[in-house]
């Protein structure tokens, strides 16, 4: 027997309001474009740290890049076991702040150690951010019993990676989601259908290798940024309070759009989130 029901529906009710948002919506999407193409890790990092770290992550010399892209994709690879084994439909609110605790933590003992520590310390850091997600994601009225809401979960470590670019038509939020959206539709019938007694399936993989390309941008800064000399313990307790924040911000986006797509329907929500978009941009 499969590991999942098959999903009938994710939601039992859903009201499609015809026309246009709430002005108590509408600024709440507003805020969720902030976050979702505005939100850069390596301005928090700056301000964490005081001093720009964008460049860096392209510094990284290449056995510790090596390295850094297979504890990425095993942080990853965890992370998806995670998010469809032991993820609950429900569970207390208000964790978000024990959460990012727990990752600071986690960041202090990287920093003391320093990138020898990756392969045990950015998995456990990866889980931790992942149930902090999730908090936020069941907050937003996602049912996570349902691998494509967990798996939506595992997905905003792929979303808010790339540089606003305010010369672009597209948003850059949903090109990301554009590109996952076949794979993750495909994992998930998968793991309905097969459950995750093949987790080396080609679907699966595919999957986790997308989504590690992206998160692994954010992590070659992450370690940029503990590689500085002047950081150490105390500093990468600051970088992983910055990295958990970004992918709470992140989230936090990423749910918002999503519980409005099940209010108004996906095109009124995309019609509107890039009107806010394009009238910010003219503004910058």
């Amino acid at each position: 027997m499969s590991l999942f029901e098959r999903p009938s529906e994710s939601f039992t009710a859903v009201t499609i309001l015809p026309g246009d948002l709430s002005p108590e919506d509408r600024a709440v999407l507003a805020r969720a474009v902030d976050q979702l193409e505005h939100s850069s890790f390596a301005t928090k990092l700056a301000n964490a740290l005081g001093h720009e770290i964008e460049r860096l992550g392209r510094m990284l010399p290449q056995p510790v890049a090596t390295v850094a892209d297979r504890a990425v994709e095993g942080a990853i690879r965890t992370a998806f076991s995670t998010a469809l084994r032991t993820l609950r439909p429900r569970a207390g609110g208000g964790q978000r702040a024990a959460h990012k605790a727990v990752a600071t933590l986690s960041g202090t003992l990287g920093g003391a150690f320093g990138f020898a520590a990756l392969p045990v310390e950015l998995p456990f850091s990866t889980v931790v951010m992942l149930r902090s997600i999730a908090a936020i994601a069941r907050a937003s009225g996602e049912d996570l019993s349902q691998p494509e809401a967990a798996l939506a979960c595992l997905q905003v470590f792929a979303l808010g990676t790339g540089k606003e670019d305010r010369l672009a038509l597209e948003s850059s939020y949903f090109s990301v989601r554009g590109i996952l959206a076949k794979s993750v539709s495909e994992a998930a019938r998968f793991v309905v259908n097969r459950g995750l007694a093949e987790e080396g399936a080609p679907v699966i993989v595919r999957l986790i290798s997308q989504i590690a390309t992206r998160f692994g941008m954010v992590v070659s800064q992450k370690l940029a940024a503990q590689a500085v000399p002047i950081v150490g313990a105390a500093g990468g307790a600051a970088v992983n309070y910055a990295f958990i924040d970004h992918f709470q911000s992140i989230a936090e986006g990423h749910f918002t759009v999503r519980r409005l797509e099940r209010i108004y329907g996906p095109d009124l929500v995309r019609a509107e989130y890039d009107r806010l978009l394009a009238q910010k941009r003219a503004k910058a």
